[in-house]
């Protein structure tokens, strides 16, 4: 069957098949037949930035030319949706419960190490560093605290790195965090932006990962975000992941995943401390 919008391009089950197949062993996301619509629109918004005619041509570019392309299209195809204390739930328990924790068991090294593995634009590495700067205010100059943002999309890395965002990304935040936080724009093209505070930048380095490759980083963690992500991929890589961040805890670390994910086998391993929060145990 093919998928047309029009008589100058279509997607034929062949070519997305192809796409679907490519995605999946290049980074371990499932596409399946319900984001055929997702990948016809951004597959023609590829094609036009290639200045090709049509989606086949695009496909036989990605046979002879994958670690070429890999990175442009990994990116364009992607989704990044997030926001600002997204799942509020889970910051409010770092805030009263864990960071608390945190304080007593790290008493000797003072060191923190916290991973956000699917950063995407940035607000949930931002929203971390912002409820530890209120979590421990007059104690976060003496401990070393580490928040590292990782994400497979380099464009989202750059919206990260430089730290600007629209108005309405800061959405619900109050007045007191955006004047604490962040400074906004001067100047009649500024002045719907924001720019995050250094005392933000500070805490959180920005590195480029796939999750399905190997981890340079060698932890261990007190605490992983990896939300809103596991759900793209299958059972098996699922798992496969599970345990590779079971490694990179510490005893006693949290995981944390998206309102709609669980463990599934691999809840055995850990204990439910809260709303798709887990801990590793002792």
């Amino acid at each position: 069957m093919t998928y047309t919008r029009n008589d100058k391009s279509s997607l034929s089950e062949k070519d997305f098949q192809f796409i679907c197949d490519f995605v999946y062993e290049r980074s371990g996301i499932v596409l399946a037949d319900n984001k055929r619509e997702m990948v016809y629109r951004r597959f023609t918004r590829i094609i036009r930035e290639r200045k090709l005619t049509a989606f086949s041509e695009y496909c036989d570019l990605l046979r002879k030319k994958p670690e070429q392309e890999e990175n442009y299209f990994i990116n364009a195809i992607t989704t990044n949706l997030t926001s600002f204390f997204r799942e509020q739930h889970h910051f409010d328990y770092l805030k009263a419960h864990e960071i608390p924790k945190l304080l007593k068991d790290n008493a000797v090294n003072k060191r923190i190490r916290v991973w956000s593995s699917a950063s995407s634009t940035g607000e949930e590495p931002y929203s971390l560093a912002m409820t530890f700067l209120e979590a421990m205010p007059n104690d976060i100059e003496q401990w070393d605290i580490k928040i590292l943002a990782t994400d497979i999309d380099s464009n989202v890395l750059e919206t990260c790195k430089v730290g600007i965002y629209d108005s309405k990304k800061l959405g619900d935040l109050s007045e007191d965090y955006k004047k604490k936080y962040f400074h906004k724009g001067l100047g009649e093209s500024n002045r719907n932006k924001y720019r995050v505070d250094q005392k933000l930048t500070q805490l959180i380095t920005f590195k480029q990962l796939n999750l399905l490759h190997e981890w340079p980083m060698k932890g261990p963690f007190d605490v992983i975000f990896c939300r809103n992500v596991i759900i793209y991929f299958d059972k098996p890589t699922q798992q496969e992941l599970f345990a590779r961040y079971y490694q990179m805890l510490k005893p006693g670390g949290l995981l944390m995943l998206g309102h709609s994910e669980s463990l599934g086998d691999f809840q055995q391993y850990f204990d439910n401390v809260g709303r798709t929060i887990f801990r590793k145990p002792y």
